[in-house]
Parts: C-alpha cells; sequence; structure tokens
C-alpha cells in the first residue's frame, strides 16, 4: 500500500488518525483443501504488521475469528443440514455472519478493514458488512475466476465459488433456501447490484457464469483484455465505471492470489496459468489506491500447503 502521509490523504473514507483494521478469516469450508486457515498467522509471521505500520498506519490487530467453535456451534443448532449444492453453508453462513458483523462494526468507526483470507467464500461476509455500512460500494474482484455461482448452477458446490451471486438478488432471490444464510434476510438485506462490480483478470469461468455475465452486463476485463489494452488501460475503465457517477464513491477491493500467474504465486488451491504478472498484480492495488476510493480490502485463498517451502514463501511476499 501506499504511505498515508503523502502530501494529499489517499485514504478518504478512513477517518484520521488513519488506522487499520486487520480482520483474520481463516476460512476453509468453502472449498476442499486444508491450509487456507493457516493464511492470517502466515502473513502476520512474515511482518504484515511491521509493513503496514512503516506506512504510516495505526495498525489494529484483531484475534482471527474463532471459526472452528462459531462453525461447529452452528452446526448443532440448526434445524437443517446442508445441502450437497451448497457444501457446508451452515459453517460457511456462521462464519461469514460473525465476519459482517466486524466488518460493518469497523467500517462505522471510520477504520480502514483488512481482511486476511481463507478461502474466497469469506467474500459473501466481508461484502455484507461492507455494504451493510457502505451501501453504495463499488467492487473490484480481482480473480481468475468469476465466482458468480449459486447452489442451482455450481458445477461443484463449493461456495468459494458462490459469493458473488449469493449477493446478487438477481441470482438468488431469497438467501433463505440456503442453510445458514437466514441472516442474509434479516434487517435490511445486502444486496450488490450487477453494475457496482468490475472483475479484473478473469480466465476460467464456468459456462452458466459465462451466461451470467452476459445477461446482468457485469463489467469484465479478462486476462485477453489485460494482454490487449495493458493493466493500466484496464485500471482506469474500471475505475471510470465505478467513479463517474460518484467520484466520492469508496471501493471494496477483493484479492484472490489466484488472480496471479502460478509462477509467481504458486501457493493457492485453484491456480491458472495465463495470469496476472509480479507487476500488474501490485499495479492493481497501486492504482486503487492512488484513486483515493479504496475504502476496504480483502485478501484470499492462500495456501502453503499446496506448494513447496519456496513457492509458498514466494506467494506470501507477493
Amino acid at each position: 500500500m501506499v504511505p498515508v502521509d503523502e502530501e494529499q490523504n489517499l485514504f478518504r473514507h478512513v477517518k484520521i488518525p488513519n488506522t487499520i483494521s486487520v480482520i483474520g478469516a481463516p476460512m476453509t469450508f468453502g472449498q476442499p483443501f486444508v491450509g487456507t486457515d493457516s493464511s492470517p498467522a502466515l502473513l502476520r509471521e512474515q511482518g504484515l504488521l511491521k509493513d503496514l505500520s512503516s506506512l504510516g498506519w495505526r495498525v489494529e490487530d484483531n484475534p482471527d475469528l474463532d471459526f472452528n467453535r462459531i462453525c461447529s456451534e452452528a452446526v448443532r443448532n440448526h434445524p437443517h443440514a446442508s445441502k450437497p449444492n451448497a457444501k457446508h453453508s451452515i459453517e460457511v453462513g456462521a462464519g461469514n455472519a460473525a465476519l459482517a458483523d466486524v466488518v460493518e462494526s469497523k467500517l462505522k468507526m471510520g477504520r480502514f478493514p483488512l481482511i486476511l483470507g481463507g478461502d474466497h467464500s469469506i467474500g459473501i461476509g466481508s461484502l455484507a458488512g461492507v455494504l451493510r455500512a457502505k451501501p453504495e460500494t463499488g467492487v473490484i474482484w480481482v480473480d481468475a475466476h468469476a465466482d458468480l455461482n449459486t447452489p442451482d448452477i455450481s458445477e461443484s458446490g463449493n461456495m468459494h465459488g458462490m459469493p458473488l451471486g449469493i449477493m446478487m438478488k438477481e441470482l438468488v432471490p431469497d438467501r433463505r433456501v440456503i442453510p445458514g444464510l437466514e441472516w442474509m434476510e434479516e434487517g435490511i438485506a445486502p444486496r450488490l447490484n450487477p453494475d457496482s462490480l468490475v472483475y479484473v483478470g478473469l480466465r476460467d469461468i464456468d459456462k452458466a457464469e459465462r451466461k451470467c455475465i452476459r445477461e446482468l452486463g457485469i463489467k469484465t476485463f479478462t486476462m485477453y483484455d489485460i494482454d490487449h489494452l495493458g493493466i493500466g488501460r484496464v485500471m482506469d475503465l474500471a475505475l471510470e465505471h465505478l467513479l463517474t457517477k460518484d467520484s466520492n464513491r469508496p471501493i471494496h477491493l477483493s484479492y484472490d492470489i489466484d488472480a496471479v500467474d502460478p509462477l509467481h504465486a504458486p501457493a493457492t488451491g485453484t491456480a491458472v496459468r495465463g495470469g496476472l504478472t509480479w507487476r500488474e498484480a501490485h499495479f492493481v492495488c497501486e492504482h486503487v489506491v492512488k484513486s483515493g476510493a479504496l475504502a476496504s480490502a480483502e485478501i484470499v485463498e492462500l495456501n502453503p500447503t499446496l506448494s513447496d517451502g519456496q513457492g509458498a514463501s514466494e506467494t506470501i511476499e507477493l
């Protein structure tokens, strides 16, 4: 990230003194591999908090959410079981309900939530908290995959491929039909408008997701577009799409490490060749920061058990 004490404060949605609230969300239930639950601790061990502090941030390090306790209690107490087309939905739902509350609280305090996953099913809780606190938020989703599946169209039933589909009323009108997600229809139900989303880096999209992207008109930049236009032009267009109508709109950045080519980031569960270069991966974040609109972010799908020691270290460093 960029130092906060530059000539112009680039984090206009964060109260002064600029405080970043680190939230560990060690979720594994959204996909079939163990290991994503270790990434928040590994990122801290590699000096994340010190690096943030050196950039001028006040750092609030929150304890990792205790998903083992939260999720096991939810399974014991829920009247129904998870369904095969939404695997571990009760665990995923309970963990994300807790995450949403924390994210919402930190945003309302004027802090910058930095959420450390965990698999990408935590996007359900991150987005729910963000949209409850700031419903006008635009979202940049940096990922090899669209994560636009729903239980009705998913080929695998893994919920790390569903966070955006679940947030859209056009795709899941009533989330109470998914065991564990009943809380998402309580009070002011958080929803993401398709026009408030921009994809960057897609290259592995399910057939049903392609149809949804076309029908909903979601702004999408695939790796072809990045190769053709260059990452600078792509990010200009992404920000233009989200900020033209309201230049003061907050932006949430959701960054799946599998957006990066596995040559640079091999320690992830769904690696796909032909991704972002090391420099492109950093430019995406830098350019969003330079816009002054970034208000929250999450980093997901780091799994050190799926690579050797050097590969895991390189991914964490990135």
